[in-house]
């Protein structure tokens, strides 16, 4: 009987094959990747943000035909990072900001360098001043694996629907996990949306990771704080993005809640100073206050830390938002969506008993959670509370439709059903309107 000794040759293909590798590696990428756009509060502007896996020059070109030569240039930064997982995987990222853009109008544009460039993407300059009606998409958790949401949101955008998006919290679940690679694959997958929209964000518990490390290098916000905070204008609304995390990762410093805290005090005296411009105040953190979901998240206790603060004493943000009367409360954390009554301290403040969104006199809280993530929906408890209006356990998103300085039009999309709408609420506030709850004026 003959027996036949594979050649050392083909042992050495079959080896490469069963380790996943063919030939000669590849060399790292010049081409840009992960493009997406943030709105830095700076009329006329737009930057945009991509990855490259080797250093290379930062360019945008940009115009205002969808083909042929793009004739304006303008260059900007990269920032190695390198992520602190075991393989200490670096990447390049790079930023440019495009000034003097014409309001209202579309331009395409493409990054990168002579290097490699990517492909051509379109985006609105968005509208200055408080006299226009922006459109938001609104969500939280939304993960590589089972994004279900995402799909219909990019149609959203490919038809025009939103001027831009609000993500609150929770990204690719998790950005850090296997060397940062999920959330390079999560940041591809939002490319059709966060390239064509100001892709606007704070920070969620899986951020954690390494101080929020690929959180803060990967998005750009606003401001010059720690990269967990800021706010901005749009249209006739100030909208506010903070951490609810500072109260929960406190080994890395309670100073950060403290610097919040007077951050926000101090963002909101302003905003109430503009009341006349702009009169709305829209706040978006990750983790509710309130919440009537059947798990031990901190929003199920009573004395919860984002809304009574450290040992239910220092740094509540109940108190703050009601103090300065903000309008608008958008959060996330919990896979589902809810829909408060007006709220403060457990007691409903409804305008009237047949319109309990008109004149109310408390802040609207939004639980907008359920974009889809591995971790799938979270369940209701059997018996809801009475400041809750309405509960959805479906997967979908919320569309913020700031209409004017005195009403706001707020929907829920079910992605279970097919885009169907399945909360559809208007809050409207008089002209008059307070600069905190507790000075309510009588002839309003």
């Amino acid at each position: 009987m003959r027996i036949l000794r594979p050649c050392w040759s083909c042992c050495c293909l079959l080896l490469f094959c069963s380790l996943g590798i063919q030939g000669t590696p590849k060399a790292p990428s010049a081409a840009p990747e992960q493009v997406h756009l943030s709105y830095l509060d700076e009329p006329g502007s737009m930057t945009v943000t991509w990855t490259t896996w080797v250093p290379t020059p930062s360019e945008v070109q940009f115009g205002l035909q969808p083909s042929g030569p793009l004739p304006l240039r303008a260059q900007g930064t990269f920032s190695p990072f390198v992520d602190g997982g075991i393989l200490r995987r670096k990447l390049y990222i790079h930023r440019v900001t495009l000034r003097g853009l014409l309001p209202g109008v579309q331009y395409v544009y493409r990054c990168g360098s002579a290097q490699g460039w990517s492909r051509r993407f379109r985006f609105r300059a968005l509208k200055n001043g408080p006299h226009w009606s922006p459109r938001l998409a609104v969500y939280g958790d939304l993960g590589a694996d089972n994004p279900k949401a995402l799909p219909r949101l990019r149609r959203d955008t490919q038809q025009g629907m939103y001027d831009a998006v609000l993500h609150v919290g929770d990204f690719a679940y998790n950005m850090d996990q296997d060397n940062a690679r999920i959330g390079d694959k999560f940041m591809r997958l939002i490319e059709p949306v966060a390239a064509s929209l100001p892709y606007m964000t704070c920070p969620g518990n899986h951020e954690e990771r390494y101080n929020f490390s690929n959180y803060k290098a990967r998005f750009n916000m606003p401001g010059d704080s720690e990269g967990l905070w800021y706010s901005w204008d749009l249209g006739p609304a100030h909208i506010i993005s903070f951490s609810t995390e500072v109260y929960f990762f406190l080994h890395y410093g309670r100073h950060l809640v403290e610097r919040q805290f007077h951050w926000l005090e101090s963002d909101l005296q302003k905003a109430n100073q503009n009341r006349a411009a702009r009169p709305w105040i829209i706040t978006m953190g990750h983790r509710p206050m309130y919440c009537s979901n059947a798990d031990l998240d901190d929003c199920t206790w009573h004395e919860s830390k984002v809304r009574k603060g450290l040992r239910g004493r220092f740094y509540g943000l109940e108190d703050l938002f009601y103090k300065y009367g903000v309008d608008l409360q958008l959060w996330a954390h919990e896979h589902s969506y809810e829909r408060l009554w007006p709220i403060y301290n457990y007691q409903v403040f409804n305008g009237s008993q047949e319109k309990p969104y008109t004149n109310p006199r408390g802040p609207v809280h939004i639980i907008t959670g359920s974009a889809g993530c591995e971790e799938r929906l979270t369940p209701f408890s059997l018996f809801p509370r009475p400041w809750s209006a309405l509960r959805v356990k479906e997967y979908g998103y919320t569309r913020l439709h700031v209409l004017n300085g005195t009403h706001i039009h707020l929907q829920q999309v079910s992605d279970d059903q097919d885009g169907k709408i399945v909360d559809d609420i208007w809050v409207a506030s008089p002209q008059c309107h307070p600069k905190a709850w507790l000075q309510w004026p009588k002839e309003c």
